[in-house]
């Protein structure tokens, strides 16, 4: 199983972006609309210059209770690490797990292309999973 078969089942494909300039509230506006957990920032859309999530938010927020009025390269993670669409989806869960991140960008000649939440990854193996329950059920119910 590969990175892009989870890439293909996501509903929503679209990679949402901020520049590392705009403000936290912008950031805490976009998470929200779009119902998502972190936001790639990226000052032209394409490079990835880091990440933010809300788990950022609220860490900054607890050590200054002024964050709401910072940018978001102020709190943005800038050591990212990415996957490729042909990266084993086996190999990147261990690597999410590892590192204690939930989300990881999907980049392709130095542009990302996407990104995977862990909520992505959980949802695809169920599905497989049931796949493969359903295959065998109709096999042993075939004789």
């Amino acid at each position: 199983m590969r990175i892009s078969d989870v890439l293909k089942a996501k509903a929503i494909k679209d990679v949402v972006t901020i520049r590392p300039d705009a403000g936290v509230r912008e950031l805490l506006a976009t998470l929200a609309e779009h119902n998502i957990g972190a936001v790639l920032v990226s000052a032209d859309g394409t490079t990835l210059d880091g990440i933010v999530s809300e788990r950022d938010v609220v860490r900054t927020l607890h050590h200054d209770g002024t964050v709401i009025n910072n940018v978001v390269s102020a709190i943005m993670s800038t050591e990212v690490r990415t996957c490729s669409p042909e990266d084993d989806l086996d190999q990147v869960m261990h690597v999410m797990t590892e590192g204690r991140f939930r989300h990881i960008p999907v980049s392709e000649d130095d542009r990302v292309i996407g990104i995977i939440s862990i909520g992505d990854v959980v949802k695809h193996k169920i599905d497989q999973l049931q796949f493969e329950r359903d295959q065998l059920d109709s096999y042993v119910h075939q004789a």
